[in-house]
């Protein structure tokens, strides 16, 4: 892991070397640059759009030999909503993602199987003529609705709740966007907050917060990678990656949280959609027989519903 570390930090500051260059490079050519009169660098630009998919699978038995669950049903959703900003010197990115699933059965009753509030906002000033690099501030919010356990067998231990964890994020770095599909954003200082709110889980002392206490304070580096794009004919693809090193405890072990969805357009309204989540985080340590480890954690989940995408609308 101190591996990763190093090509991190050695990344980032490539990267700075690189942005310097580039305004120098193009030196000759924008001085003869014939300037175009249309250009109003003062005029702001908004966008904004979204989408929503809803899906929707159920079960039932009767009378059958195999065995089996007599019902179960299961539902998910998901909601994603942006409101970018554009003019000649700064950018401004929020972007909001909220998922729920939901799943009912004869035999075990109901439990959720996702639940999550992910918050973002980002703004950069331009540092180079190519509007590639921005310097940049960024905030970040995740955290969950409604309850979640933990099911060993019969057994239900209760693990999260709303605030509980909750995951704050304010870092100051560069952005690299060399296109509207991709964005990269470095940082070697990010301070992170991870918040428990709940008493009971509080006193358990999880999510790397100390027994007792409510709030931990970390600082470290942190990078985020994010892509969307029409990936094939009527397949859209959205992912995120983030991954944060702590200054204060273990820096050589990186934690990462990464999204993808996939979504499979069928018809106008109807649409199949594949997730899957990977998580590492060095303090989240509930797993292995003395449930005293750290695990990769990954969910994924296959739907087919309804589909309604907002259109982007700019002002």
């Amino acid at each position: 892991m101190k591996t990763i570390a190093i090509l991190f930090y050695a990344c980032f500051f490539y990267s700075m070397v690189q942005a310097q260059d580039i305004p120098l490079q193009r030196l000759p050519n924008e001085i003869f640059r014939s300037v175009k009169k249309e250009t109003d660098t003062t005029v702001w630009h908004w966008k904004r759009g979204g989408l929503f998919n809803a899906n929707l699978a159920q079960g039932s038995l009767s009378n059958w030999a195999a065995g089996g669950d007599d019902f179960t049903m299961a539902v998910g959703a998901y909601v994603n909503y942006y409101l970018l900003h554009r003019n000649a010197h700064y950018t401004w990115d929020n972007n909001v993602d909220f998922n729920f699933g939901f799943v009912q059965a004869s035999s075990t009753g109901g439990r959720k199987n996702d639940d999550r509030i992910d918050v973002l906002s980002k703004y950069g000033y331009k540092v180079d003529t190519l509007n590639k690099w921005y310097m940049s501030a960024l905030f970040n919010f995740r955290s969950q609705f409604f309850d979640g356990n933990n099911y060993s067998g019969d057994t239900r231990t209760f693990s999260s709740s709303f605030l509980s964890p909750a995951y704050i994020l304010l870092s100051l770095g560069m952005d690299y966007r060399p296109s509207g599909k991709f964005s990269m954003f470095l940082s070697p200082l990010t301070s992170r907050w991870v918040i428990i709110t709940n008493k009971y889980l509080s006193e358990q002392g999880v999510y790397g917060v100390p027994v007792g206490k409510h709030a931990v304070n970390e600082l470290g580096a942190f990078a985020s990678f994010n892509y969307k794009d029409n990936i094939a004919r009527n397949v859209t693809y959205k992912g995120k990656l983030d991954m944060f090193s702590n200054y204060k405890f273990k820096p050589g072990n990186v934690d990462f949280y990464c999204t993808n969805f996939f979504s499979f357009k069928i018809n106008k309204s109807l649409s199949a959609t594949y997730s899957l989540d990977l998580i590492y985080d060095d303090d989240v340590r509930i797993f292995g027989p003395d449930k005293n480890a750290a695990r990769l954690q990954i969910k994924s989940l296959i739907g087919i519903g309804y589909l309604m995408q907002f259109s982007p609308k700019k002002a």
